[in-house]
């Protein structure tokens, strides 16, 4: 008999162990090992554990191809997480097995070793078989489905109880996020606020009686600043919606502002005709809100308003507001909102921009932009990719808890009974409208920073920080994909010829972002460049972009009147007749605040289990040419972070949304 010496190792989080019988078999090319029951002295497959055992075989199997496990029900049933499989045959060397999966139940499981390999480098019939069969049952899964439609669409799953259990949030996750929630809310309900349905703050300094325990820096500084103009410019930059601002070569028809209206802050040697021709004037155009259906709460009607906001960048002040247009339609109760009016109808001006904020970056900059375009991504390669192929192995930690959290947002956040119809001024239909409206005009090229950032004119806006790390970390993560990529396909050819890379590219375009005609993706991939720039695409998507426009979220929104979330009266149609009392009754109520203030910092707080950018703490990639890739790539991401702290000392307020340690590798929240 020859002896075969494998090591098992079982996951490390909570519950993954098991006392469940579990069995080896060893498939190689010339034969098959004795079907092993894997058990000795003590107790196997604990929590973390790495156990060793020996499969004896007859006969000598050749290469081994295939490691089968079992995992057969010992009274009752429990769940186990293999995290790989070592083989060492006799006299030969160590192969490793990846699996990295939960064996739910009575079944069987079949891993390849570990080496990554397109269909085109297998010969052997059994491979080619494991190919298709994994194929062929992750299909079965991982089946699309029409959320609504005009959107992406996403996993067939009404609840995350549907998921597969592979893509399901381990139990420290699910606890954590399904606690932090209701601690954020406790904490309110102690204070005796959340019950205040309806009912206004007195004043702006009332805002404060939630600001408490769940306070950080930023928050405390917007609290402080929040009314001052060069940082309400300075929140177009670097908040948590910094993709919106471009530049303005004409002021647009509908926007009834003038150079004599706005000359007092542009100073004397200057007016708006020359700084346009300069370069230094730029807008935010909110018309996407125009004619989107609003809210009733408590069958009280919220209000939304499609603003203009005209920027100048002052040589000494920043980036500061010169004109605020509150609707798309000029006109005697459309007033253009100025710095040198009385100063409520100024800061309500602003508030009402403000708003507008909330409700694109929440829907359109992180829920469309991030969250439902790395779905499309997660489900194709779920249901194209073989755990061998290369481009899977690079993808899978980037896609890691992406579906739950998504399949939780629809149920939990944006469905007719979620947070968003409780508090926000989208809720209900007005939610599903705007994403429908982005969605017709979203492109693949806008999802590319440096095409971004070319398009919108912002190459050159100072203290654009998110624009100077985003590109930084664009740049590494596309370094890191091409030579990834490098390893694996040799030419252009290669990758046009590559039948799984196709079938992938098909279902992400023709299933996953259908009814969208102006994405422009094409559904063939013809060359490396298309297939690294798209991979970059992915994993800046689900990293650093989502990192800039989640993360920050609890920072920019837990002073309400900054970012509300609703507004409960309709816009000034006039600039003498703005009071406190008006703004008071114009902002979210004591309970809508409190529901904001939680919700974003359950959101944009620091996951306890995060994984950030570039560590992998699963190994899909066994080969030392890609794991010294993968070790450059982490090396460039220290060099980077170095560069943002070394830029922010000594500034006052700190961007730090997009140091390296701070992104996480996939969307998890």
């Amino acid at each position: 008999m020859l002896e075969y010496k494998i090591t098992v190792a079982t996951g490390t989080s909570e519950y993954s162990g098991t006392n469940n019988y579990v069995y080896a078999t060893l498939i190689g090319e010339k034969g098959v090992s004795e079907r092993t029951l894997l058990d000795k002295p003590g107790l196997d497959f604990c929590r973390g554990a790495v156990d060793d055992y020996t499969v004896k075989s007859s006969v000598p199997l050749g290469e081994v191809l295939v490691v089968r496990l079992e995992k057969q029900r010992y009274w009752v049933e429990d769940n186990w997480f293999c995290r790989y499989v070592c083989v060492r045959p006799p006299g030969g060397a160590l192969l490793t097995f990846p699996c990295y999966r939960w064996l739910v139940g009575d079944i069987s499981v079949e891993l390849r070793e570990g080496t990554a390999k397109r269909h085109c480098d297998d010969s052997e019939p059994l491979l080619l078989a494991h190919r298709k069969k994994e194929l062929q049952e992750r299909q079965k899964l991982y089946r699309w489905q029409a959320w609504e439609s005009g959107i992406p669409k996403c996993i067939d799953a009404k609840t995350e109880k549907d998921l597969p259990q592979d893509v399901r949030f381990d139990n420290e996750k699910m606890s954590d996020f399904e606690g932090s929630l209701h601690f954020a809310l406790l904490e309110l309900s102690l204070k005796k606020l959340v019950i205040h349905f309806g009912k206004s703050w007195c004043d702006l300094d009332d805002f404060k009686r939630i600001f408490w325990k769940l306070k950080s820096p930023v928050a405390e500084y917007v609290m402080n600043h929040w009314r001052e103009d060069w940082f309400f410019g300075f929140q177009f930059l670097n908040g948590s919606n910094p993709r919106m601002i471009r530049r303005c070569r004409k002021i647009p028809e509908n926007f009834a502002v003038s150079g004599d209206m706005v000359q007092g802050s542009l100073g004397p040697r200057t007016n708006l005709s020359k700084e346009l021709k300069a370069g230094n004037i730029y807008l935010v155009d909110y018309a996407i809100l125009e004619g989107v259906p609003t809210n009733v709460i408590r069958n009280s009607p919220q209000y939304l308003c499609a603003p203009l906001c005209l920027l100048y960048e002052h040589p000494d002040q920043g980036l500061i507001p010169l004109a605020i247009q509150l609707d798309q339609t000029p006109g005697l109760d459309t007033p253009v909102f100025l710095p040198t009016d009385p100063p409520l109808a100024w800061l309500l001006a602003k508030m009402w921009v403000r708003h507008s904020e909330f409700q694109i970056f929440q829907l359109l900059s992180h829920l469309l932009r991030t969250h439902l375009v790395v779905e499309v991504i997660c489900v194709a390669t779920l249901r194209q990719l073989p755990a061998v192929h290369p481009i899977y192995k690079l993808l899978a930690p980037h896609l890691r808890y992406t579906l739950e959290i998504n399949c939780r947002g629809r149920t939990q956040l944006i469905s007719p009974e979620g947070i968003f119809k409780r508090v926000v001024s989208t809720g209900g239909k007005g939610l599903l409208v705007l994403s429908q409206k982005e969605y017709k005009v979203l492109t693949y090229k806008s999802l590319q920073p440096d095409w971004d950032f070319q398009d919108r004119g912002v190459t050159r806006l100072r203290d654009y920080f998110y624009r100077e790390d985003s590109m930084m970390l664009w740049d590494a993560i596309y370094s890191f994909v091409s030579e990834m990529v490098a390893l694996y396909y040799s030419g252009d050819e290669e990758v046009s010829q590559d039948s799984e890379l196709q079938a992938w590219i098909q279902d992400i375009t023709k299933e996953g972002f259908h009814e969208v005609s102006k994405f422009g993706l094409a559904s063939e991939l013809k060359t490396r460049k298309e297939l690294i720039t798209l991979l970059a695409v992915v994993l800046f998507t689900c990293s650093a972009q989502h990192a800039a426009t989640n993360n920050g979220q609890f920072d920019w929104c837990a002073w309400v009147p900054n970012t509300p979330c609703t507004m409960r009266r309709p816009p000034p149609t006039s600039k003498d007749s703005v009071t406190m009392e008006m703004i008071m009754d114009t902002l979210p109520d004591i309970s809508q605040s409190c529901v904001e203030m939680a919700i974003t910092w359950h959101l944009g707080r620091a996951q306890p289990n995060a994984i950030p950018l570039g560590q992998y703490t699963e190994q899909h990639f066994i080969e030392p040419k890609a794991l010294k890739v993968i070790e450059q790539f982490r090396q460039e991401l220290v060099n980077i972070e170095n560069k943002i702290i070394q830029r922010n000392e000594g500034l006052e307020l700190k961007y730090l949304y997009l140091c390296p340690s701070k992104i996480e590798n996939s969307i998890t929240i």
